[in-house]
């Protein structure tokens, strides 16, 4: 019997199959949860990572290197109150900013391959620079939405290192947020939104875009197995992610270190005037304080973090999505 080989899924205009593939699109709200749920699987792993990032970057010279950072919080406080300082605000932030940022991107997605279908063209003929442009749409309005929640991980994650008489002692997230915005303002809950918002705008891109089309390309190599298949699917994802956690963490880590300053400074008491003014102003000042590579202070664990919150996150996103609805997330 002759071998069939399977063509592109493409479609012409009016053909059933192009509408029959619409009407199977999957929800935005569906996406939002896959997203949510598989960001709170890689927090539960990478939050002592993060724990560290932040106080090396709001007092990094306190600490020789990420090692060093580990042991000393980990002596001062312990594991639940140091390491996982803050970890209910790290769930929260992936309800309010890891759900819109996947989820977003994933349907955006879908929407593109169904769009190239019912124009008769293969489903994955997608520019890698609007790929680019999708994952900078989802970032920058997740993070926008989940502001608070990163503000509250950053405080809860950065008190224990203060001295006991400046500590704000938050008992959870739910109180620290509370107390932000009775205490210091309601607007004062997107403190450092400009530099978190470009962060993840950039971060986004370079993950999320990344992380599509190297997929796309190892996919069609054959190297893993026919449309990427061999082991689940799960070495070829690994690929993917790894090389853009590299990119994302190398564009996105001044904005990093300029965001963790500003949502962790506090307001003279006597003066009223809080140490810097804007991202601008605190990216200036800690340059011409501390050299220009304060802007990538922290990036090993950044990128120890990065790594494989991505590799995580993106993989169950995608894995979970197929075993819900037998499509692929990204």
């Amino acid at each position: 019997m002759p071998e069939t080989k399977q063509l592109p899924l493409v479609a012409t205009p009016g053909n059933d199959k192009a509408k029959q593939l619409a009407s199977g699109s999957i929800p935005l709200s569906n996406r939002l949860v896959f997203g949510a749920l598989a960001g709170m699987g890689a927090a539960t792993f990478c939050h002592p990572l993060d724990v560290i990032r932040v106080q090396m970057q709001t007092g990094g010279e306190a600490y020789k290197n990420t090692f060093d950072a580990g042991v000393k919080i980990y002596q001062r406080a312990g594991v639940i109150e140091g390491l996982y300082a803050g970890v209910s605000a790290a769930y929260l932030r992936q309800w309010m900013y890891g759900s819109f940022r996947i989820g977003i991107y994933a349907y955006l997605l879908e929407q593109t391959q169904l769009q190239n279908v019912a124009n008769g063209r293969d489903k994955n003929d997608i520019a890698f620079s609007r790929k680019l442009a999708m994952g900078c749409c989802s970032g920058g309005i997740g993070s926008f939405i989940g502001t608070p929640s990163e503000l509250a991980l950053v405080r809860m994650s950065a008190d224990n290192k203060l001295p006991l008489t400046e500590r704000r002692n938050y008992s959870n997230v739910i109180d620290c947020i509370f107390r932000i915005g009775k205490e210091e303002g309601v607007t004062k809950l997107w403190r450092g939104a400009t530099p978190t918002v470009l962060r993840a705008t950039f971060l986004s891109s370079a993950q999320l875009g990344v992380t599509s089309e190297i997929k796309g390309k190892l996919s069609a190599s054959g190297y893993f197995g026919p449309n990427g298949s061999y082991f689940y699917g799960l070495p070829m994802m690994f690929c993917s992610t790894l090389c853009s956690s590299f990119v994302a963490n190398i564009v996105s880590n001044p904005f990093d270190v300029a965001k963790s300053r500003l949502q962790a400074m506090t307001v003279d008491p006597t003066t009223g005037k809080a140490a810097y003014s804007g991202m601008v102003d605190c990216i200036v000042k800690s340059v011409k304080s501390e050299g220009v590579f304060v802007l990538w202070r922290g990036f090993t664990p950044a990128f120890v973090k990065l790594a494989p919150y991505t590799i995580i996150s993106l993989t169950l996103a995608d894995k979970l999505t197929r075993a819900v609805t037998g499509k692929d997330a990204l």
